[in-house]
Formats: structure tokens, C-alpha cells, sequence
């Protein structure tokens, strides 16, 4: 390997890598620490938390697109407490940074799962406001201002110490909109993109695949989106951004660090290849040695716009 920096910050939380595992896609860690040491991750982002279990949605849940994949898993999870008993144990076995994940239907039940979380000592809380908010008809907390604004504002009250970060939903019209909504509202950090809305048809059954209709799209036909989207959001706040969306290869991640992120987050490439987070770390660093640098971290924000 190039002697290369390869240590970030993302809201005054060092990493000895920029690599995070995306939440959703890697559990909690268990099945991939049999293929590689978990301490050679910048940090592992756990499967979405709520407040109470939940056993998601329906059969089938998964369906593969070109490029990528739509799920509406429905975030099956065993609950915040479990996690915090049975599953964070296991994670701090690793010299990694852990971040929870979590998703709520009320801002109380962010708040709860906050000061859980914070309790029991994880690193970072990262804030899902890609849900159905059931106070606001089923509207998703994402795609307004104001609400994201006031989970955020919770979140944080009930989180001590612990930096918050904000998960934002690109399926909006202006994402700068609500990142300046949830700086405002003191996120500590942003992270983006989540999925994108799609669906498939079986155009012999002419039932969609998923049993729930749609699904969120991720994988490599994400990319762009998501690189724009990082662009735009690190243009008008000032809170670091963890990038994620279709990253596969090195050379992915570095355009997301060049957009704006501090760190990025490898999701779906995992089911196709378990060891992508290592490779995406070593093709980082090989891409920074090959331009002179001494960091990874000096790619960030550093695109040439025409």
C-alpha cells in the first residue's frame, strides 16, 4: 500500500479510514466478520433501529434492476434495546467506530432511542428521516423542512455528547432545502443519498415484484445522483457530509469526496462482493498516491467545476 493518510474526521469523530459500511446492508456485522477483521473499517454504520422490533415487510422484499437493486425490506430490526444488549457488544470487540441508525414514527421516539443510544456509548447516532411520520398523514419527515428541522432539534437534545447525524431522502425537489433545514436545527453531520423510488413489473403477471409495489433503488446507477446531490448539499451548509450511493470502487468514492464528503459509505457492492469496502479503502489510497497527496482527506471538496 502507497504511504498514503488514510485517517478522516466527520464531526470531530476520527477515523482511521474514510470507509463506513452503509446502514441496511451489512447487519450488524456478525456474518461479514467472517470474511475479513471489522477493525479494518473506518467505522460500521448498524441496520436500522426503532423503538420497538419490528419483523418488516413482506415477501418478496428484494428485486434486482440494472445496476443495482430495489428492497422495501421495512426495516425489519430486533429493537433499540436489543441492539444495545445482544449486538453492540459484539461491534465493540473491533477497533472500528459504531454508528446507530435510527428510524422513528414520532419525534418522541427519536428522542427515546437517542438518549438509549447515547447511553450506551455508541459513537454516532445517525438520524433516518426517510420514514412515514404518522402525526403529519403518512408524509415523510424528509420532504419537509420544518419537520426534519424538529426531529433533528429532538434528536439532539436527547443524544449528550453524542455527535448526530442526518440522513437525508433524495427523493425531494430541492435536498439543499432540507440540509439547511436540519444545520439549522444543529446536525452535527449530514448523510446522503438514501434510496431513490422505483419499481418493477412482471410483465407476464403484470404484478409488481416487490409485494409492497415499490422499493428504494441503490447501487451503481445511483452514483451520479448521488454525487450531484453531494455537491449541491456541501455548497450550502457548513456541517460534513458522509457520502453514499453506488459506490463500488475507489475511483466512486473519490468523486464523492471531491463533491464534498468527508467519508463515504459502501452499501449494496457488499452483497456482490463482501470485501468491496477494502478494496474501495486501497483504490482511495492508490488514486491519492498517484496524485501527489498526502491525505485522502485533501480530495474532499476539491472538484473543478466548469
Amino acid at each position: 500500500m502507497p504511504d498514503v493518510n488514510l485517517s478522516v474526521t466527520l464531526a470531530g469523530m476520527t477515523m482511521k479510514n474514510p470507509v463506513v459500511v452503509a446502514s441496511g446492508t451489512f447487519g450488524f456485522g456478525r456474518e461479514y466478520s467472517q470474511f475479513f477483521d471489522l477493525s479494518e473499517l473506518g467505522g460500521i454504520c448498524a441496520k436500522g433501529l426503532t423503538l420497538l422490533p419490528r419483523e418488516g415487510n413482506p415477501a418478496p422484499r428484494i428485486a434486482e434492476t440494472p445496476m443495482g437493486i430495489l428492497n422495501s425490506v421495512g426495516l425489519q430490526n430486533p429493537g433499540v434495546d436489543a441492539f444495545i444488549t445482544e449486538e453492540l457488544p459484539f461491534l465493540r470487540q473491533y477497533d472500528t467506530k459504531v454508528i446507530a441508525n435510527i428510524s422513528g414514527n414520532t419525534p418522541e421516539e427519536y428522542g427515546i432511542m437517542c438518549e438509549k443510544l447515547a447511553g450506551a456509548g455508541v459513537d454516532m447516532i445517525e438520524v433516518n428521516i426517510s420514514c412515514p411520520n404518522v402525526k403529519a398523514g403518512g408524509l415523510a419527515y424528509g420532504t419537509r423542512p420544518e419537520l426534519a428541522a424538529e426531529v433533528t432539534h429532538v434528536a439532539k437534545a436527547h443524544a449528550g455528547q453524542v455527535p448526530v447525524m442526518v440522513k437525508l431522502s433524495p427523493n425531494v425537489t430541492d435536498i439543499t432545502e432540507i440540509a439547511r433545514a436540519v444545520e439549522g436545527a444543529g446536525a452535527d453531520a449530514i448523510s446522503l443519498i438514501n434510496t431513490i423510488r422505483g419499481m418493477r413489473i412482471d410483465v407476464n403477471t403484470r404484478r409488481p415484484i416487490l409485494k409492497m409495489n415499490t422499493g428504494g433503488l441503490s447501487g451503481p446507477a445511483v452514483l451520479p445522483v448521488a454525487v450531484r446531490m453531494v455537491w449541491e448539499v456541501a455548497q450550502a451548509v457548513k456541517v460534513p457530509i458522509l457520502g453514499m450511493g453506488g459506490v463500488s470502487r475507489g475511483e466512486d468514492a473519490a468523486q464523492l469526496m471531491l463533491a464534498g464528503a468527508s467519508a463515504v459509505a459502501v452499501g449494496t457492492a457488499l452483497f456482490a462482493d463482501p470485501y468491496t469496502p477494502l478494496k474501495v479503502r486501497d483504490g482511495l489510497a492508490v488514486l491519492a498516491a498517484g496524485q501527489g497527496l498526502a491525505a485522502v482527506r485533501e480530495l474532499t471538496g476539491k472538484v473543478l467545476p466548469w
